[in-house]
């Protein structure tokens, strides 16, 4: 399945124009015959925009929701993107699934928050694993701070994620995460690691870009820069098929010593 990553970071505070920036990358992506395109983490409404992540949050199946939906269905491509989401009196940083045909597939609440921003203005969620059936591949959601955890990524191995998605915001001086750690994650996991960031100056922070496709076999098929970018790879499942055949990690795996680190 061809993948698009949309490394922007949009228009900060303004969801209206996010969507249109949606909407144009939608289109470029299924011109280049991607069937899905992924976004950076918050990217319907920016990261670094304070209190205004409290007034832009709206519900799973809110306004802008249905407005992603009506994009995927008339690109005709899936869309997995960033934002607020709103429960009740509770905001959790969120990335949703929607399908070529404008329906729902998955919506995962980030899990592990990252400094005192995410403190202060969000709700960790608490399922680690969240996949969906997206053309015959399982696809798996986290955001960003959630890969850098191993247990998460190998808690989506063993449950048979094939691809990854993992809306980022990951900002100067981490660049070794986007440069390193995903490709080693998508290695000892034996999966695809589509991780897509946020890029430039955003408040107080410097978002490093370098968005990445990294494949089975620890490689990155694609590597973005530090501008605006719409990175195209394919994730290709006879090869993962066969690098699970050659890569004995999971295989070789003893549960009854690990207890203990639990």
């Amino acid at each position: 399945m061809r993948t698009a990553l949309l490394q922007s970071s949009g228009r900060p505070g303004s969801t209206a124009e996010n969507l249109q920036v949606l909407d144009a990358a939608a289109g470029r992506a299924a011109a280049a015959g991607a069937g899905l395109l992924v976004t950076s983490e918050l990217f319907l409404t920016g990261y670094a925009i304070g209190d205004g992540i409290g007034r832009l949050a709206e519900p799973a199946d809110g306004e802008a929701a249905d407005a992603v939906a009506e994009t995927a269905a008339r690109h005709g491509l899936a869309v997995a993107y960033g934002y607020p989401e709103r429960d009740g009196e509770r905001v959790f940083n969120s990335v949703q699934l929607i399908a070529a045909d404008g329906s729902r597939r998955a919506n995962y609440r980030k899990t592990h928050l990252f400094g005192c921003f995410e403190h202060d203005h969000f709700t960790p969620g608490d399922r680690p694993v969240v996949q969906a059936d997206l053309d015959g591949l399982t696809v798996g959601l986290m955001i960003c701070y959630d890969v850098e955890f191993p247990e998460n990524v190998r808690a989506h191995a063993l449950a048979g994620t094939d691809l990854l998605l993992v809306p980022t915001a990951q900002m100067h001086p981490f660049q070794f995460v986007a440069e390193s750690v995903v490709p080693v994650r998508a290695f000892e996991n034996q999966l695809y690691v589509a991780y897509v960031n946020r890029v430039g100056p955003e408040g107080e922070f410097e978002f490093v870009g370098l968005s990445t496709l990294a494949a089975p076999d620890g490689t990155a098929r694609a590597r973005a820069g530090r501008t605006e970018e719409l990175l195209l790879a394919d994730v290709d499942p006879a090869f993962l098929a066969a690098s699970r055949a050659d890569n004995p990690y999971l295989r070789d795996r003893r549960p009854g010593l690990y207890g203990s680190l639990a």
